[in-house]
């Protein structure tokens, strides 16, 4: 009986945002350039530049003789 009202919630839940996204379409993706302009700088703060690794040590036996 739980599960029929868990889907009975969600397919409201589904329903509702369809229609609340609907209305709201041309404000939430006029809105999109400026998020993803955003989120580049987020993307540097929170993840960096990836990983750096500055041990340029050489295992060549060539340069020791």
């Amino acid at each position: 009986m739980r599960t029929a009202w868990t889907l009975f919630a969600a397919s409201l839940a589904v329903i509702a945002a369809f229609f609340v996204f609907r209305e709201h379409c041309q404000h939430a993706l006029g809105l999109a350039p400026y998020l993803l302009l955003l989120a580049c700088p987020l993307m540097h703060l929170f993840h960096g530049h990836g990983v750096h690794r500055h041990d340029h040590r050489t295992t060549k036996t060539d340069d020791l003789t």
